[in-house]
């Protein structure tokens, strides 16, 4: 394909992907927005007035930057692992593996939606928060490269959820026993400072824990864990994810009955 074609191809499955997610925005939009301002009122309104302030920050603003995170994460696994799943079940996949459409373009459509849908959610959020608490940014290019690297590494992560699933449920099954628990033990709530050992150094395993620490020290200025390690486990993961997805895609594995 020339750069005319890619381009075309590209536009194509991302205005499909931005179409479906306003489509049908009570389902995409909407559920994580009514999520997070729940979590804001019980655990930074209730529950945070009863603690004491963290980092020199207040519960509320402490947990912000996790909150948002998390939307991101979850919006972009769900909204690929999906579409990916659902592109295989009608069978338009098949149309995309034998178009002149190169692998990495196939994987960089899906992607997109994904990063956008996580986009999305995220300033709809980030608005909902500002009803709550006071935001202040410390780092803008911090904020914008921890979200799209986390949005790209968990829509690659949905999308190897997807082409190995064999059902709906099999979609369903790493975000509710995997992916839940994971995020929820990343730091979102707490700071692993607070933590007794074993398990503050157990949290280290975690690699979502340096995407909400990376994500915070661009709200807030501070973190858990080194910026630039937080970045360097973010990028590594990506590209490990990235290498299965190609592989799998290159291999046919998942995506040939």
């Amino acid at each position: 394909m020339n750069a005319q074609g890619i381009w075309i191809a590209f536009y194509t499955m991302m205005r499909k992907d931005i179409v479906r997610i306003f489509r049908i925005w009570s389902q995409t939009l909407l559920p994580p927005v009514v999520t997070t301002s729940l979590y804001f009122a019980i655990f930074g309104g209730f529950i945070g007035s009863q603690v004491d302030s963290i980092d020199g920050f207040s519960y509320m603003q402490f947990i912000m930057p996790g909150l948002v995170m998390m939307t991101v994460i979850t919006s972009a696994y769900a909204h690929v692992s999906s579409a990916f799943f659902s592109a295989k079940f009608m069978k338009s996949l098949e149309e995309m593996l034998v178009s002149p459409m190169p692998h990495w373009l196939i994987v960089l459509g899906f992607v997109s939606g994904g990063v956008i849908r996580s986009f999305l959610v995220s300033v709809l959020v980030i608005i909902v928060a500002l009803l709550f608490t006071h935001i202040t940014i410390a780092n803008m290019f911090v904020i914008f490269a921890a979200g799209i690297l986390t949005a790209i590494l968990f829509s690659l992560a949905g999308l190897l959820n997807g082409i190995f699933a064999k059902g709906f449920d099999g979609i369903t099954i790493i975000p509710n026993f995997v992916l839940t628990p994971l995020t929820y033990l990343g730091g979102i709530f707490y700071s692993i400072h607070l933590l007794p050992e074993p398990f503050r150094t157990l949290s280290l395993g975690n690699p979502i824990l340096y995407m909400v620490n990376a994500f915070r020290h661009g709200f807030l200025g501070v973190s858990d864990v080194g910026l630039w390690v937080s970045f360097g486990i973010i990028i590594l993961v990506t590209l490990i994810l990235l290498a299965l997805t190609l592989w799998s895609f290159t291999k046919g594995a998942g995506l040939r009955s």
